[in-house]
């Protein structure tokens, strides 16, 4: 997403990029950027949140208008989670779970291959 709105700002179109990935972003330019210290996947803040989405999507238009200098980098004012050791434990996957995980991934994808052919896709 980073090179793709960096080719828009090379071709006359404004953009902002938000993401949780801030290494990876800001190493490829952007332009403007709207942090947000979030799971990836999650930039604009929690599921069924959606004051919080609002209010990320809103900072992020504000970051368009506002930015006065190249790369410009500004951080969410929002928590994942009040708890900080929560990074420690997002997607860890203990040993004891693994073979259950896999189960259900195995069974996943079984449902999804049935549902495909069902609807004539396979």
């Amino acid at each position: 997403m980073s090179l793709v709105a960096r080719h828009l700002e090379a071709n006359g179109l404004p953009t902002v990029v938000v993401g949780s990935a801030r290494d990876i972003v800001e190493h490829c330019g952007v332009p403007r950027f709207l942090f947000s210290d979030f799971p990836l996947g999650n930039p604009c803040g929690h599921p069924w949140h959606p004051d919080m989405q609002t209010a990320i999507v809103r900072r992020a238009l504000s970051l368009l208008e506002t930015a006065t200098a190249p790369r410009a980098t500004v951080r969410a004012p929002f928590e994942w989670k009040p708890d900080p050791e929560w990074r420690e434990r997002y997607n860890r996957v203990r040993p004891e779970d693994r073979d259950r995980l896999l189960a259900a991934g195995v069974a996943r994808r079984e449902r999804r291959k049935q549902a495909s052919q069902a609807r004539g896709n396979i």
